[in-house]
C-alpha cells in the first residue's frame, strides 16, 4: 500500500502540539510514514517565546519514517500557511494527509486515511477524505459521503487540490448564480454562506470555507468516517479561531472502519448534520474551521442510519 505523507501545521501551542504528535506516533503505520511540519513564525513579540518552545520540541520528534521541518521566517497566519504547505507537499508527492496542532487522532487514523486515499484515488467525483465526524452517528455505522469538503484531519490528491479556488469572490458569485446558498448552509442550519461572504470581503482569510466551496460547487464528495478518527482539543480559547466548548467532543474509534461504501451524497447524514447545527446558538459567528467562536453548552448526539443514497 502506498502511504501518503502527513502534513502538520503548528504555531505556538506546545502542549497541544505534543498531544497531536504523540497520538500520531501511536498510530499504526506511523513508522512507515513521512512527516512534514510547517511551523509558522511569531506574529508579535509576545508570541516569540512560545513559538521557540514549539520549535525546540519539533527537533526531538521521532517515530516516523522521516521528519521534515519547515520553519517559516515570517508569520503567514494559519490560512496562508496551510494553503502553501499543502500545495508544496502535494506537488511533490501527489497526495497528503493534513492535520493542525489541535487534532488528536485514533491509532487507526493513518490506516483509515491511507486505505481511503488508495481506494478512491481514481474516482474523480471524490475530492477528499475526512477524519472527524460530528457526534451524530452510532459507533457501528459505516462511513458515508457528503457533498463538499472538510478540514479537521483530512486528506486529498493533487487532482482535487488543483481545483482549489483561492478567490472567494468568484466562489460566492458562482454559489449565488446557481442559487445554492440553502444547500451550502445545510438547509439553512449553519451560516457557511456568511463565512464565504466574510472571506470574500476581506474580513477573514479562511482557507477552509474556500476549500468547502470549491468542492461543493464542483459537485465533489468527501468520505466521512462512521466513527470519528479525530478529536479537536483546541476549543479551549488557546487558538486563533476556536472558542471554548465541549459541543464537538467525540469518542475516538478504537478499531478499523469500513471505507468501501456507495459514492453518493448521503441525504440522511446531511439532514443529521443540519439537525446538529440547529442545536447551536443562532448568534454564532460563521467560521467553518472552528464551527463556533463562543462558549456553548454540550449538545446531545444525533443518530442516523448509514449510507442512504439521495
Amino acid at each position: 500500500m502506498s502511504l501518503a505523507p502527513i502534513v502538520l501545521f503548528v504555531y505556538n501551542r506546545l502542549a497541544h502540539t505534543q498531544r497531536t504528535v504523540q497520538s500520531l506516533q501511536e498510530n499504526f503505520l506511523a513508522d512507515q510514514s513521512d512527516l512534514f511540519i510547517y511551523a509558522d513564525a511569531a506574529r508579535n513579540a509576545q508570541a516569540t517565546a512560545q513559538v521557540i518552545a514549539v520549535r525546540d520540541y519539533l527537533r526531538t520528534i521521532d517515530g516516523f519514517k522521516s521528519v521534515t521541518i519547515r520553519l517559516r521566517e515570517t508569520n503567514l497566519g494559519v490560512d496562508d500557511n496551510v494553503i502553501d504547505g499543502v500545495t508544496e507537499v502535494i506537488n511533490m508527492r501527489g497526495n497528503a494527509i493534513v492535520l493542525e496542532d489541535d487534532l488528536v487522532t485514533s491509532r487507526w487514523f493513518l490506516t483509515y486515511m491511507n486505505d481511503s486515499l488508495n481506494h478512491y484515488q481514481e474516482q474523480d467525483e471524490v475530492a477528499s477524505i475526512h477524519g472527524y465526524l460530528l457526534p451524530i452517528v452510532k459507533t457501528d455505522a459505516n462511513s458515508f459521503f457528503l457533498k463538499g469538503a472538510d478540514c479537521w484531519g483530512w486528506g486529498t490528491w493533487k487532482r482535487a487540490w488543483d481545483l482549489f479556488e483561492a478567490d472567494g469572490n468568484l466562489l460566492l458569485e458562482q454559489l449565488q448564480a446557481k442559487h445554492l446558498e440553502q444547500a451550502f448552509d445545510f438547509n439553512n442550519s449553519y451560516p457557511y454562506t456568511k463565512a464565504l461572504k466574510d472571506q470574500a470581503a476581506g474580513r477573514t482569510k479562511c482557507w477552509d470555507i474556500r476549500w468547502y466551496a470549491t468542492a461543493f460547487l464542483a459537485n465533489k464528495l468527501t468520505l466521512h468516517p462512521g466513527q470519528s478518527m479525530v478529536k479537536n482539543i483546541g476549543h479551549d480559547n488557546s487558538g486563533t479561531h476556536c472558542g471554548d466548548t465541549q459541543s464537538y467532543d467525540v469518542v475516538l474509534a478504537t478499531e478499523p472502519l469500513s471505507i468501501k461504501v456507495p459514492v453518493v451524497h448521503n441525504l440522511e447524514a446531511y439532514n443529521a448534520f443540519a439537525d446538529f447545527f440547529r442545536t447551536l446558538p443562532k448568534e454564532v459567528e460563521a467560521r467553518p474551521k472552528s464551527w463556533l467562536s463562543k462558549s456553548f453548552k454540550k449538545t446531545k448526539a444525533l443518530i442516523i442510519k448509514p449510507n442512504t443514497a439521495s
